[in-house]
């Protein structure tokens, strides 16, 4: 709950007689990836068809007649939070396109760094864009390739992209995986029977009965065919850079993702924390949901009684507004709850995975703090996030940062706690496995990549609209 937005769930199946609804199954799990819209297409092996719509999985789809025109042994499918271009279903993936006869469906994870010149410069020859996401840029590319086979075709659009990307494509006959040199953002592979299954995390492989099989390799491109896998390499990067947090935050604890189990690092970053930032208290709590494992990995090392602290509403979206608002602190209060028989005139630790803002934490320390606790320890299971990202996560610029601007005592000020630490980024890395391999762009200012100056504009005034 740091105040971090998620960016895309994409998943694809081959194979299987009832896809589009795996899909959605899938697309369900991955929900917490992206809540503004989702889609399907899938084909029968002739022709692809598509639905798409604003809003949260199950409702776009909870119409009876829309899955049984998605009829077909293969789809994909999207879940969509914006990162670069508008929300709304004009942006709504997958992207689907006539070209040369031909057709495709694509979805795409990720922010394209060089998305803004790549642009310009199609618009300059000719073409015509019908979105403002950057993930179009890449149907664009492929219709205009002189490359014999979709595979080639493909493989030669991706080498023009710089930055973050997860793509399924979907042809009458193929499906089509591919993965960025640089790794940022995970995408695996499953199975079920005869049927294959590519899913952004592996709970999505979980709620259809898939068994996870591996992790697409960065700059890895897999070819789905006649019952076949097949793989190609992209030219290699200078350097894997897989986000750390996916770990952190973003993945659900249940999924495994980079070929690790999430819930085991979260635990490990607790308890990592937990040495480095030891506390006298009575109990250890969560913010609910994300921090929940690592809170379970600090009180393990630190031998504090983990007790659940606060209850969080799951029926309130993203998007609940409160009508003629007159408390500040009036959505926290909607979203979450204190238990106050656990916390009167105790001692806490209050675990979060990251801070942002710090307004939400802010007003969580008056919520606990009003529920009668003597004191309250926050201890944040990453470092301070200092740097702007450019890979997908909605951070883009550092005026959101309050780490940026402030020292860790000014920040403990500010939301009220009776002290404040944070996990080290030597700590942090240490933990992780092949930390040296790790995006930790944004607590450490040293990007993989190269950022267009056009680009942080882009994205500092998108943000802002």
């Amino acid at each position: 709950m740091s105040g971090l937005r998620e960016f895309c769930g994409i998943f694809g199946i081959y194979g299987d007689e009832r896809a589009a609804e795996k899909t959605y199954l899938g697309l369900y799990a991955l929900q917490h990836r992206g809540q503004e819209s989702a889609g399907i297409a899938a084909s029968n092996g002739r022709d692809i068809s598509l639905h798409r719509g604003t809003g949260l999985v199950w409702s776009i789809f909870s119409k009876p007649d829309i899955m049984p025109r998605l009829n077909g042994m293969s789809a994909i499918g999207h879940n969509r939070y914006s990162t670069t271009g508008a929300s709304g279903l004009l942006n709504a993936q997958p992207i689907f396109i006539r070209y040369k006869g031909k057709q495709i469906a694509a979805a795409h994870n990720g922010n394209i760094v060089n998305a803004l010149d790549l642009r310009k410069k199609l618009e300059d020859q000719g073409s015509i864009f019908q979105t403002t996401s950057d993930s179009e840029i890449i149907l664009h590319l492929i219709a205009r390739s002189r490359e014999d086979s979709i595979e080639e075709t493909i493989m030669e659009s991706l080498t023009q992209l710089e930055g973050a990307y997860c793509f399924v494509f979907l042809t009458p006959t193929k499906l089509i995986a591919a993965r960025d040199p640089h790794g940022f953002r995970p995408l695996c592979i499953g199975g079920k029977g005869a049927a294959h299954v590519i899913a952004s995390e592996s709970c999505a492989l979980d709620i259809i009965g898939a068994e996870y099989v591996r992790t697409i390799e960065p700059g890895e491109m897999v070819i789905i065919n006649d019952g076949k896998i097949t793989s190609r390499m992209l030219p290699k990067t200078a350097k894997q850079s897989s986000c750390v947090f996916e770990y952190i935050y973003f993945s659900r604890p249940d999924s495994i993702i980079f070929n690790e189990k999430v819930d085991k690092i979260r635990r490990k970053l607790g308890k990592q924390l937990a040495e480095e930032a030891p506390c006298d208290a009575d109990i250890v709590i969560a913010v609910p949901d994300s921090a929940n494992t690592a809170a379970l990995g600090y009180a393990h090392r630190s031998n504090i009684r983990f007790e659940i602290g606060l209850i969080r509403n799951h029926y309130v979206g993203r998007t609940f507004i409160v009508p003629h608002q007159k408390e500040r602190d009036l959505d926290v209060r909607v979203k979450f709850n204190p238990v106050t028989g656990v916390l009167k005139g105790k001692r806490v630790v209050l675990v979060e995975d990251s801070i942002v803002r710090g307004t939400t934490l802010k007003q969580l320390v008056r919520l606990v703090r009003s529920a009668g606790a003597k004191e309250i320890h926050v201890r944040v299971s990453s470092p301070p996030i200092i740097s702007p990202c450019f890979y997908g996560i909605d951070i883009s610029n550092r005026e959101q940062l309050i780490a940026s601007s402030s020292s860790i005592e000014e920040i403990r000020d500010h939301i009220e706690a009776d002290s404040l630490a944070y996990l080290s980024v030597k700590g942090m890395l240490s933990v992780v496995p092949k930390g040296n391999l790790q995006c930790a762009a944004c607590f450490t200012e040293n990007y993989p990549t190269d950022i267009p100056v056009e680009f942080k504009k882009e994205q500092f005034d998108s943000h802002q609209s």
